[in-house]
């Protein structure tokens, strides 16, 4: 009994000594789990720990207005509501985004990949701008929606939508290729910026700093008070050269009817400053659709059009300068000794060059005309001699004197140089040798010639100011919030045609006539008050085999008509703006685009009427 006893004693023993060892041992991985925690990982758990409580929330910047010369606000910001989601706070984000989707319309499918790509405690965008009766619903369902909130921000807002599109531009969110480029902590993914226009060429004037505060928050992500703050900062403002009475007036002239389309530009430029005092390019697009992030099918939709509303006709497209390339024609002959103002040249209704028969637009001929009246009457007959006479490369020169051929410098990216031919680029491009036969087409501004709009209408410019090239420009200063002027921009002389000055006033009064005179084709942009000078255009898109599948243009497919062009200055006696137009498939420029200016025109001078000529 005795031996028994003793054997129990020593297990009990032995297992109290293992139970003791089995404690120590708990509370010591206990205290290095504490120490562990508490001293390794203490700054880690207080962030966590803090973020449940009190968070940082960044504020959005206030983007800078874009003024019209007048100071007529052309773009703004306005308040908006959008709705975000916190995932950390989101403990059912299944049944939460289900209640949502009853209501309110979006992306479900693009919100879980940025769920899944972004940080927990990182707000991530469900929809913009949403509704009142969408902000209703959600804080009727306030409490049924945890992690899922409304944020009054800042929204950019194009007060004339349509109106100035393509120059202004929009914003779009930033590319993760941009924002890695940028290596900017002032940007981050989800903010928007310039994509287009001045909103991308002037960003970092526009953009504003972002603030932040500080913010008590409950488990649901609900913020309960403000704790510190540090408000916005606003972008500084631009105050534009354009006008936005005279831009209205344009693009009212611009617009399409079911029976009319009116695809095209309209340019008009101050003659001696290169100030653009309107701009447009149709059809165009409203840029307040991509200012809450453009939806998928809006933008599908914009870019298979057919008609291309994005694309900025004013210096993107390139065209055939058609007869106003004359005036460059003209003026090359005058300088070159190849014709004087008084040369005739007889017009029997076309131009023989070996085989070949080249026809004038007007079928019986214009008979002998001088450099005035071939000028006036658009006699081709007349510019297909002195082509011929002088060579493409003669031509070629006098035409980049005038500006043709190389981008204007107006500021906004990827603006076109045009095609000014010679047997130079020939060779290089399409590895043949100059036809004489494609002379005569580039006369009279057909073959490989290409100019923009905003070409047109500073060739003109050029031709009206006694032959100063200038650098055109749209924006005449950048100001601070508070309205002080912290930057402004002045004419730039790119150039001057030098020659003999009687040359251009001879093609001056020629201009004057197209307008002015009886047989001028360009009398439907005619003023009483104001002698308006110019040249018409008519670009052939494709050869016709005959006059006669000309006579009824309505039966003529749109794609298949010709352009319609016409470029002009006034007043004659002391020329303050330079208009140049361009209807896409309008026909005949005389009769499309003259009218068009006219109304430009009028105006023009209703708002500032001419000095009288000293």
């Amino acid at each position: 009994m005795f031996r028994h006893g003793t054997e129990t004693n020593d297990t009990i023993k032995k297992k109290i000594r293992v139970f003791t060892i089995l404690v120590i041992f708990a509370f010591l991985c206990l205290s290095m789990r504490i120490w562990y925690l508490q001293i390794l990982k203490w700054q880690y758990l207080t962030g966590l720990s803090e973020n449940n409580r009190v968070r940082m929330v960044s504020l959005p910047a206030y983007r800078g207005a874009i003024k019209d010369r007048n100071g007529e606000t052309l773009v703004s910001i306005r308040p908006s509501f959008n709705l975000y989601i916190t995932p950390e706070d989101a403990s059912d984000a299944e049944s939460s985004l289900d209640l949502l989707a009853k209501e309110i319309k979006f992306d479900r499918d693009e919100l879980k990949k940025k769920i899944r790509r972004e940080k927990s405690f990182k707000d991530i965008l469900i929809k913009a701008d949403i509704a009142r009766e969408e902000v209703a619903f959600v804080e009727e369902n306030n409490m049924r929606l945890p992690g899922i909130k409304i944020k009054a921000e800042p929204l950019r807002n194009y007060v004339y939508k349509e109106l100035m599109s393509h120059v202004l531009g929009y914003l779009g969110e930033i590319s993760k290729s941009k924002l890695k480029s940028l290596n900017n902590s002032s940007y981050s993914q989800g903010d928007f910026v310039g994509k287009n226009g001045l909103e991308n060429v002037f960003e970092s004037t526009l953009k504003g700093e972002k603030g932040n505060k500080e913010v008590e928050a409950d488990v649901s992500g609900r913020e309960l008070k403000t704790l510190r703050k540090l408000p916005s900062g606003s972008g500084n403002n631009l105050v534009l050269t354009l006008d936005v009475k005279v831009q209205q007036e344009l693009e009212k002239a611009m617009v399409s009817t079911p029976e009319k389309i009116m695809n095209g530009s309209v340019v008009v430029m101050k003659v001696q400053t290169g100030e653009i005092l309107a701009i447009a390019s149709k059809p165009s697009f409203n840029p307040n659709e991509f200012a809450a992030g453009i939806t998928p099918e809006n933008w599908k939709k914009l870019i298979n059009d057919e008609m291309h509303p994005l694309q900025n006709r004013s210096i993107h497209s390139q065209y055939p300068p058609g007869s106003v390339y004359k005036v460059a024609v003209a003026y090359a002959a005058l300088e070159e000794g190849v014709v004087t103002p008084e040369t005739t040249i007889y017009c029997p209704g076309h131009f023989k060059l070996g085989r070949g028969r080249y026809r004038c637009w007007k079928k019986q001929g214009h008979g002998a005309v001088n450099l005035h009246d071939a000028l006036v009457q658009s006699c081709d007959v007349y510019f297909y001699t002195v082509g011929h006479r002088m060579g493409i490369d003669t031509l070629a020169r006098y035409a980049k004197k005038l500006g043709l051929g190389v981008p204007t410098g107006l500021g906004l990216s990827r603006e076109k140089s045009g095609l000014v031919p010679s047997t130079q680029w020939k060779l290089k491009n399409r590895k043949q040798p100059w036809l004489l036969g494609e002379t005569i087409s580039a006369s009279i501004g057909q073959g490989y010639n290409l100019v923009t709009p905003l070409q047109q209408a500073n060739m003109m410019a050029a031709v009206a100011n006694g032959g100063m090239l200038l650098k055109p420009y749209l924006v005449k200063r950048i100001e601070e919030p508070g309205g002080k002027t912290i930057k402004e921009f002045f004419p730039q002389i790119r150039g001057k045609i030098t020659g003999n000055p009687e040359n251009m006033e001879i093609i001056r009064n020629a201009l004057r006539d197209v307008v002015n005179g009886t047989r001028g084709t360009g009398k439907k942009s005619r003023l009483k008050n104001v002698v308006v000078s110019g040249k018409t255009g008519t670009v052939q898109v494709v050869r016709m085999k005959s006059n006669e599948e000309l006579e009824k243009e309505e039966e003529i497919p749109y794609k298949y008509r010709d352009h319609a062009w016409f470029v002009a200055f006034a007043p004659y006696e002391k020329p303050e703006i330079a208009v140049a137009v361009l209807v896409e498939h309008g026909g005949h420029g005389g009769a499309t685009a003259a009218p068009i200016a006219q109304k430009i025109f009028k105006k023009y001078f209703e708002l500032y009427p001419p000095n009288p000529a000293p």
